[in-house]
């Protein structure tokens, strides 16, 4: 098994690094391969010592690129090269692609179900449940979107059911717009609030209540959403 990178930061000079010993010298036969292809990156990483440069700023880590022997990085590049200019190279990346847009097709409608599975309206209100779960689904589910629906932690009906009232809190409630002290756990409890305030609404809805649209934040919301999604 290859060494495991080592994570640094950026040094005072081009040539130096921030890690837990203090300044350190890069070396001189190593050379930084910059971000931007994620395939050579992976095959330079793979095959041994090397130092991942990156930089933690809030809760967002950048990268900078990783430090590796400079023979390393130029062999992969070549090797890379090659291949890429192979006509059957293309084909595989467009298997590789057809195999995820069916793969993310299919996870959308799992989690679609999923969210009408855990709404459970009433009959009088099924519309307004398959709105509320187009709307869901078409927030949390793209790849990327680093929402709680692209998790593989948590089984797909608790990530549905976290998606819904993470949607409730932002379209109905006025948690972007609060201005919420900075005291610890100060937010996590006005999300718990609202939280709770999503879940009655939901109950109403799932005991079949008459519920006057003009008056439903739900309803409102989706209304807007609906509009802005027509514009």
């Amino acid at each position: 098994m290859s060494e495991a990178p080592r994570i640094v930061g950026k040094g005072l000079n081009p040539r130096t690094v921030r890690s837990e010993r203090g300044q350190e010298p890069v070396p001189a036969d190593w050379d930084l391969l910059p971000p931007g292809d994620p395939a050579l990156t992976r095959r330079v990483k793979a095959e041994g010592p090397c130092w991942v440069m990156q930089e933690k700023r809030g809760r967002k880590v950048f990268g900078f690129g990783v430090w590796a022997p400079k023979e390393r990085i130029e062999r992969h590049r070549l090797a890379l090269e090659q291949e890429r200019a192979d006509p059957a190279y293309e084909q595989r990346l467009a298997a590789g692609r057809a195999r995820r847009e069916r793969a993310q097709e299919a996870y959308v409608e799992d989690f679609r179900g999923a969210v009408l599975q855990f709404l459970r309206f009433a009959p009088c209100h099924a519309a307004l449940a398959e709105r509320l779960a187009t709307a869901v689904t078409a927030h949390a589910t793209p790849v990327g979107s680093g929402t709680v629906a692209r998790t593989e932690r948590i089984p797909v009906d608790e990530r549905a059911a976290a998606a819904v009232i993470a949607w409730l809190r932002h379209q109905t409630t006025d948690y972007d717009t609060r201005t919420i002290l900075r005291v610890a756990g100060r937010r996590r409890e006005v999300r718990r609030e609202l939280a709770e305030q999503s879940r009655r609404l939901l109950a109403r809805y799932r005991a079949g209540e008459p519920i006057d649209p003009a008056l439903c934040p739900l309803s409102k919301a989706l209304g807007s959403s609906q509009a802005a999604s027509q514009e």
